[in-house]
């Protein structure tokens, strides 16, 4: 499975959107854009992320930058599923 797709997965399950996740795009805003990726969405999101892919993200790894974008959300994951 495609990591974009896989992303989306998890970004709608692990933020209860209701399919809406299944929708996003690399250009889609995520940070001021899901009103469910507040303080407690990122949290949950990175325990799923954690729990799915098997790595270890540190507090100090996390900006806005991060979660912008869907694109920037992947490059991300993918950047830590390589290392």
């Amino acid at each position: 499975m495609e990591l974009q797709t896989e992303l989306c997965e998890l970004l709608d399950s692990a933020l209860s959107l209701g399919g809406r996740g299944l929708r996003l795009k690399p250009e889609s805003k995520l940070f001021g854009a899901l009103p469910e990726l507040d303080s407690v969405g990122v949290v949950s999101v990175l325990t799923a992320l954690e729990d799915r892919f098997g790595i270890a993200v540190e507090d100090d790894e996390i900006s806005a930058d991060t979660f912008a974008t869907m694109g920037s959300f992947v490059a991300f994951v993918a950047g830590k599923i390589d290392s």
